[in-house]
This record gives C-alpha cells, structure tokens and sequence, in this order.
C-alpha cells in the first residue's frame, strides 16, 4: 500500500548500472546477444537510463571487450539513454565512432584506489579527464563524473568529507554534467549521506546534479537512499537482480538491487515509471543466464510468490 512521506520527490529517475557495472563482476564472459537482450528486457520494463557497456582496454575488464559488438546492436531499445564509460580520449574516440551520446569518467576520492584503478594520482586522473569532458562537451555529449571511495577506503580506511568534496568539485569543474558519489564497498551510513551532500552543496555542487551509487556490503543500501532522497537528491544507480561489485576492490559486494529500490519507491508514492513485475521477470531470467539466483530480496520474494 503505498503511504507517502514527507519530503520525498515526486519522481526519481534510476540509473541503470547492471548491464555494465554488475556484469563487468562476473568471472566468465556472458555472451553479447545476452547482454543485449538484457538491455532491451530492462528497456521494456520502463528503465529510461541503461549503462550500455565499457569502452576500456579489454585487458583491464574482459568482461566487457564486446563493446564495439553490442553498442551497435541496442538501436532497437527506442527512447533509452544508453551511457558509457570511458576512461581516456582513446576510449571516447571509440563511444563516438559509435554513435554515444552519453560518456561517463570513473574517477577515485583516495589515493590508493586512483593508482589500482587507473595507475595515477588522484590529480593526474582528473589531468587525464580534462581533454575527454572538453572534447565530449564539444561534440554535444552528456558527460557523468562518477567518484568512487566517497565514504570509505578498504586501504585509506575513512574518507574525510572535505577530501570527497575537493575531488568531486574539481570532477565536476571540468565541465560533467552530473556526478555519482559512489560507496564502492558499501559502508556509509545515512548521517555520513547528509553530511557529504551538505559539503557539497556548501561548496557550489546543486543537489540537482548529484547521483548517489551504494553498495550493499552491510544492508545500508536502501537507508542510505533514503537520505539521500530526503535531501533532495533525485537520481540513485542501481543494479537489476543487484548484480556487481568492484574487480579493484574485493569488499565491494553486489549494487543496490533495483528491484529493492522500485519497491521502496513504489511504497512511498514515487514514480519511477518501472513495471516491478516486468524486472522481476528480467532479473530471474539474468540469473538464469549467470546459473544462480538473484541477491535481490524483492527478486526472491516475488518469484516465490509466483
């Protein structure tokens, strides 16, 4: 029965990260026209934002070395923004041969995960994003600035507020249209939420343009949405079946089920514009394809009811 809160939005657009940042996780390579026919069942679930894939070095994320293979394929998927990653000018030159119109940039908060995850500095990473926003910008592309490691570090430990702030504002001075604040291993708690959101905000970065992206190592996952949320933050990443993790940092357990948001949402009155029935049935069949079953509880509890 839906019961509406206070302070809620009226809407909240999803982010869709489990085609690309939950299968970039598994340990065998799921065939393109798999990942294919996942993005167009999450497509006709109601899904309007749906990471397509990687444009990284194959060596680094195998997993996803089909991108040049699948892009072309989702023509199909109608009116669906299909962002993806890249992490230099090499891999943006291969998106817009394409057709991309949506990039994202990964960069890290700390240290220690900017030189396993990219092999630079903090600041050499955000010298190394500089030309790929400029020129994606130039080419009339929206640009997202994911930051990982904003709330803890499973090297650095903590992650000072005003360290996360520092990064993210550069990130976002660089021109992106839109940042994920990401808890790559899963331990924020919602007044550690408010409390970095209210530092970016001090500093100029309008809730507006903010996207948050938790993982679920300690069942946070939906508290700390709902923060966020109450904030007034209106875009949230999650992962159908709540499939992922992080190949840099092996704490990091699966993503924010979507399933267990649109659930959350659907009870509180906000439009989300997924059918839960229709991603149910996508995520039980994905597991079916993977050979296991679906971390989501609102998965299990559904498909047992079936």
């Amino acid at each position: 029965m839906p019961v509406p809160a206070p302070g809620m939005p009226a809407r909240v657009r999803i982010h869709e990260v489990g085609a690309r940042d939950g299968l970039q996780n598994e340990k065998t390579v799921v065939p393109t026209e798999v990942k294919a026919e996942f993005i167009r069942r999450l497509a006709e679930a109601g899904l309007t934002t749906i990471e397509a894939t990687s444009f990284v070095h194959p060596k680094w994320v195998p997993q996803l070395a089909d991108a040049e293979q699948l892009f072309p394929m989702l023509g199909d998927v109608g009116d669906v923004a299909l962002p993806v990653l890249v992490p230099n000018e090499r891999g943006l030159d291969r998106a817009l041969v394409l057709g991309a119109r949506r990039i994202a940039v990964f960069g890290s908060a700390t240290e220690t995960f900017a030189a396993r995850n990219l092999n630079r500095t903090v600041d050499e990473s955000l010298a190394m994003f500089e030309p790929v926003v400029a020129r994606a910008k130039d080419a009339g592309v929206h640009v997202r600035g994911y930051l990982s490691m904003c709330f803890g570090d499973p090297w650095e430990g903590a992650v000072p507020v005003t360290q996360v702030v520092r990064v993210a504002k550069a990130l976002m001075d660089l021109g992106c249209d839109e940042l994920s604040l990401g808890d790559t291993i899963g331990v924020a708690t919602p007044g550690h939420v408010g409390r970095l959101l209210s530092g970016l905000n001090e500093e100029g970065v309008r809730t507006g343009t903010i996207g948050v992206h938790f993982h679920d190592t300690y069942g946070q996952a939906l508290s700390n949405t709902l923060a966020a949320l109450q904030h007034g933050v209106t875009t949230v990443d999650a992962s159908a079946g709540g499939l992922g993790g992080c190949p840099y940092a092996k704490s990091a357990t699966g993503n924010l089920a979507t399933e267990d948001l649109v659930w959350m949402l659907d009870g509180l009155g906000v439009d989300t514009g997924v059918d839960l029935g229709a991603l149910t049935a996508t995520s039980v069949w994905m597991a079916e394809q993977l050979g296991r079953p679906s971390p989501s509880r609102t998965v299990r509890a559904l498909s047992h009811k079936e």
